[in-house]
């Protein structure tokens, strides 16, 4: 009989002691699920104030309009992504807003002067994520003021913008000017400089196509136009000939589109306001210069992307009285609608950042990469497609040059790229 009671005390406590060591090994699992549960929130939410804080870095150039444009670009980057468990909501807990996107000058202090702006923050705290084990605790106890069922991650980015070791210009290639040296080749800051459509057309003080992985075809020159990063000095590039689809890819960063264009993916610059002869008949420096002879509603480029004014100005129409086909001389058969001038959503405001300004190739006699160039992109394509112009804006490696790029950070000199730094 002892003997018995002896066993049956033995199961008993064995059944404790599994009760009581599941009861741990969950506890544990609970630990490790809220832990990695919070985890990923929190890398979710660095991925995203990292995107903010490096698209706003790429628009501090020191001029007016800086500030703008890197709050809305920064808030537009960053709510791209995905937070709470790949929430696209971000589980409606909200999403970054302009006043967590600050700016700091080049000694580290705070500021809101675009003129010295070299350091752009993003900070954003996303609440109320849950936490299943202290959940259940507290209302396994009653004490859920004790044992909060949610909890806050907070994430912050500093990024500016340093020299590029590597660079992503567009797929064409400027020809120096005869004679023309380095830092500008012979060009004039502000001087238009042609676009030749002719395959190995352009010649000297002219630009051409050119493919920047040294193939010669004509579909890889459209893909290049959405960022191919990583030319080099040095490279040798492609002479593609030119087919009609690269209008429309390069048309997109006026914000002008045929119907299945969409400005939230086909994302335009901040402005579409176009440069011809027929607006700006000076036909020099239409970035932040005066306009002789111009109509009265024609200002230059810094001016109209302040205001974010579309191709037709603060109209929608491609075509017809006051429309973009209008106000450039252009044609532009084939595409009907404009990305939303102002502070409508759905355009130049909320989707644009900066696909304007671009870094271009310098290239040798050999068709060899030897520097870059900065240069704004005047006006759309033509249907049929003519030649066009784009507006030399110095060296990219030039102090104080409007240019970045989205390249690889580390270079001694060279086109400037957002980079983080903390």
């Amino acid at each position: 009989m002892k003997i018995h009671r002896l066993q049956q005390r033995q199961r008993g406590a064995m059944i404790v002691t599994a009760a009581l060591f599941l009861l741990f090994l969950m506890g544990f699992m609970g630990i490790a699920l809220d832990f990695g549960h919070l985890f990923v929130v929190r890398a979710e939410l660095q991925t995203a104030v990292d995107s903010c804080a490096l698209a706003a870095a790429r628009e501090l150039d020191g001029q007016g309009s800086a500030v703008a444009r890197a709050q809305s670009a920064g808030q537009t980057a960053g709510n791209a992504n995905r937070v709470n468990m790949q929430s696209a909501t971000w589980s409606g807990e909200g999403q970054i807003v302009l006043a967590e996107i600050t700016f700091r000058d080049a000694a580290y202090a705070p500021t809101t002067n675009p003129l010295v702006a070299a350091y752009a923050q993003c900070v954003h705290t996303q609440p109320n994520i849950e936490v299943w084990l202290m959940k259940a605790m507290g209302a396994f106890s009653g004490d859920t003021a004790g044992n909060p069922a949610t909890r806050s991650v907070a994430a912050s980015a500093v990024a500016t913008r340093a020299s590029a070791q590597t660079t992503c210009p567009i797929p064409v290639g400027v020809k120096p000017k005869p004679g023309g040296v380095a830092p500008n080749y012979g060009f004039v800051v502000g001087e238009w400089v042609k676009l030749i459509q002719a395959q190995s057309g352009a010649a000297g003080g002219e630009i051409g196509w050119a493919n920047l992985d040294g193939s010669n075809s004509a579909s890889e020159t459209e893909s290049e136009m959405n960022n191919h990063c990583g030319t080099k000095v040095g490279d040798t590039l492609g002479t593609p000939g030119v087919q009609t689809s690269i209008v429309d890819v390069w048309n997109q960063r006026f914000g002008i589109y045929k119907n299945s264009g969409d400005p939230s993916t086909q994302r335009p610059d901040y402005t579409g306001y176009a440069y011809t002869a027929l607006n700006w008949p000076a036909q020099f420096n239409a970035y932040d210069g005066p306009a002789p002879g111009s109509p009265a509603s024609a200002q230059n480029f810094l001016a109209k992307r302040a205001v974010f004014a579309s191709c037709a100005d603060t109209g929608t129409n491609v075509k017809g009285a006051n429309g973009c086909e209008a106000i450039t001389g252009l044609s532009l058969n084939g595409f009907q609608k404009l990305a939303a001038p102002g502070n409508v959503a759905g355009g130049h405001k909320q989707y644009g950042f900066d696909r304007r300004i671009v870094t271009a190739p310098i290239l040798d006699g050999a068709g060899r990469v030897m520097d870059y160039a900065c240069l704004l992109m005047l006006q759309p394509l033509s249907i049929p497609m003519t030649d066009t112009w784009l507006e030399f804006r110095g060296n990219a490696g030039a102090v104080g040059s409007p240019c970045t790029t989205s390249g690889l950070p580390g270079g001694a000199a060279g086109p400037l790229v957002p980079v983080l730094v903390r």
